[in-house]
């Protein structure tokens, strides 16, 4: 996508900043991360990747506690991680794309990335992480290496399927459809889970489970190239409640009163 001149300015910026050879400040990967633009190298919504703004991140990080190792999964450069990153000693950010893992090593020079499809064999060799966190790619984007119990088409639940064969616990950020609550934008929390969902539970039996109460619509114009309205999804991949480092509850799915288009939650912006 073209970027507006300001937009430009700032990539240059960031551009001079992932070349130095030293160790960029907190105050310098912060800017990194405000101001680095996926359009300017790749077709975002092509891919299904959208970056995390660093205040929705900071949110995020609140569900990701009593664990020592994280993995991210789909890293980006880094958002997530960064906002997580006193969360867990170890950290390891997974990522396909060679430019964001260029881009990450500066933003979180202290985590371990692999340079590799998330659906890859990658993890074989690790032990398991006490948790995955992912703003994984959303809809029908190309997942070649996948292979799982799930048979849609939507790449978040794949990822979030992979996630259960290499971590305790996951923390996802999800568009609010492909979850089975809203919380975000509403008076009150409400159970809805729509057929996609429901497929995914019943195919994997993962169940995805409500966070504490982040309401994410406040950050909703706050993604670069898009308006969307997400919600911050738990698993307990071991189904061990009495262990569990976040108290998390878990959604029962009902009927959805009310169809909803998925594309009415995410209006792209130019």
């Amino acid at each position: 996508m073209k970027l507006t001149k300001a937009q430009t300015r700032a990539m240059s910026e960031v551009n001079k900043l992932v070349a130095l050879e030293r160790r960029l400040t907190d105050d310098e990967r912060s800017f990194v991360l405000e101001n680095y633009h996926p359009g300017a190298t790749s077709n975002n919504a092509e891919i299904g990747a959208f970056f995390t703004p660093s205040d929705l991140a900071r949110d995020f990080s609140v569900e990701v506690c009593g664990g020592n190792t994280v993995v991210d999964l789909c890293a980006g450069i880094g958002a997530l991680a960064y906002a997580c990153e006193y969360q867990a000693k170890d950290f390891v950010c997974v990522e396909s794309n060679a430019e964001y893992v260029r881009v990450g090593r500066k933003v979180m020079p202290d985590a371990r990335w692999i340079h590799a499809d998330v659906f890859s064999d990658w993890w074989k060799d690790l032990a398991k992480f006490d948790f995955a966190i992912s703003n994984p790619p959303y809809g029908h984007v190309r997942a070649d290496g996948f292979q799982g119990r799930y048979t849609g088409g939507e790449a978040e639940y794949k990822v979030i399927e992979q996630a259960s064969r290499v971590a305790k616990w996951g923390v996802f950020l999800l568009p609010q459809l492909s979850a089975p609550f809203m919380l975000s934008g509403v008076q009150c929390f409400q159970d809805s889970v729509s057929a996609k969902c429901q497929k995914f539970m019943d195919q994997t039996g993962i169940e995805l489970g409500s966070n504490s109460g982040l309401d994410t619509s406040r950050y909703a114009d706050e993604w670069q190239g898009v308006t969307m309205t997400c919600e911050i999804v738990i698993c307990d991949f071991e189904a061990e409640e009495e262990d569990a480092p976040t108290g998390s509850r878990v959604a029962h799915p009902v009927a959805r009163v009310q169809p909803i288009n998925q594309m009415d939650l995410f209006a792209l912006t130019v």
